[in-house]
């Protein structure tokens, strides 16, 4: 079953699995492996300080399976790409957009593998290239090809999460791959970086990973979302201001690698490659002022005319707040 049509039969059935999202106290979020500062949050227990309620996290691979989860009534709160949550807004979920967590730069890079006979784009012709279908890494990987004039139909595109990147990787079963951490500094170390999400956005398509949830626990939970953005926040500040302090063998870098399962040797340059915009950015026209979901709507045209789904809607602002984010940084 393609991605849209199962996420669309999920939110045939919100009027059952979201009415009980007011009937519990304790919070479920589900996130995913990349490498930034509200992991430290999470290790150290600050979210469920700051809601003072039970948080359960849950780690998800991809975000078509997060936003999945998210449908379903099983998460309440999610980290989820850009591209993911296009797709799903795309397809009638109801979903609400409250926080930026990262605008994506040389955190996800396509890198062509050692041996593989890859040293340009254009040598990218006639090889398997491997990425998460309807991820960030994904949108970047096809805007990419079509800015170097490489047509889809001249490459193999495989769908693989990070981890079966990385096993197949050392198989030499994929010449190239687009994605992110752990995968991404495990496959730099046999690989050359051709671009970054950074760079594509540059060429106009760029990514962000962004907190979700749905609009039913959004109206029911102001409060819980509000604190939810302010630790964030907190997370990002902590960082700007002792990001030299961060080293290999810090109690914040072992934090983050014990969650996203990396090498805390690495963890220090992937921090470096995300931008964590504080309060004021939150707020700006830039992002949840507007350009977010100007940028969700061009994600969403592009899917389109890829046929990933089934149609676009004419305003992605509804589905973006920056109601619950704090007037400054904490």
């Amino acid at each position: 079953m393609q991605a849209w049509t199962r996420w669309a039969a999920l939110a045939a059935g919100l009027a059952i699995t979201t009415a009980s999202l007011t009937a519990h106290a304790d919070v479920t979020v589900g996130y995913q492996t990349g490498a930034d500062p509200s992991k430290v949050a999470i290790a150290d227990g600050r979210y469920q300080q700051a809601l003072g309620e039970k948080v359960h996290w849950k780690r998800f691979a991809t975000g078509p399976a997060i936003i999945a989860a998210l449908a379903s009534g099983s998460i309440d709160i999610a980290y989820v790409g850009s591209t993911p949550t296009a797709s799903a807004i795309s397809q009638g979920l109801p979903i609400k957009v409250f926080l930026v967590n990262t605008l994506n730069n040389s955190n996800e890079e396509l890198v062509a593998r050692d041996g593989s006979g890859v040293d340009a784009p254009a040598s990218l012709k006639g090889k398997t290239i491997a990425t998460p279908f309807v991820s960030t890494s994904h949108y970047s990987l096809l805007n990419a090809l079509a800015h170097w004039q490489v047509s889809r139909r001249d490459v193999k595109l495989v769908n693989l999460d990070p981890a079966g990147i990385a096993a197949a990787w050392k198989r030499g079963d994929i010449d190239a791959a687009f994605t992110w951490d752990p995968a991404l500094s495990a496959i730099k170390q046999s690989g050359k970086v051709l671009t970054s999400a950074g760079e594509v956005g540059k060429w106009g398509a760029p990514t962000f990973d962004v907190w979700v949830t749905l609009d039913r626990y959004a109206q029911a939970h102001p409060d819980a979302l509000k604190k939810f953005s302010a630790t964030t926040l907190q997370a990002f500040d902590d960082y700007a201001q002792h990001q030299r302090e961060w080293t290999a063998d810090s109690a914040p870098v072992k934090a983050v690698a014990k969650l996203t399962g990396a090498n805390p040797a690495d963890i220090p340059a992937q921090l470096q490659g995300g931008v964590y915009p504080d309060a004021k950015a939150q707020r700006s026209d830039k992002l949840l002022g507007g350009g977010l979901a100007e940028a969700l709507k061009s994600t969403a045209q592009f899917l389109y005319q890829q046929h990933s789904i089934p149609a676009v809607k004419e305003d992605y602002r509804p589905y973006v707040t920056a109601d619950y984010v704090p007037n400054t940084t904490p």
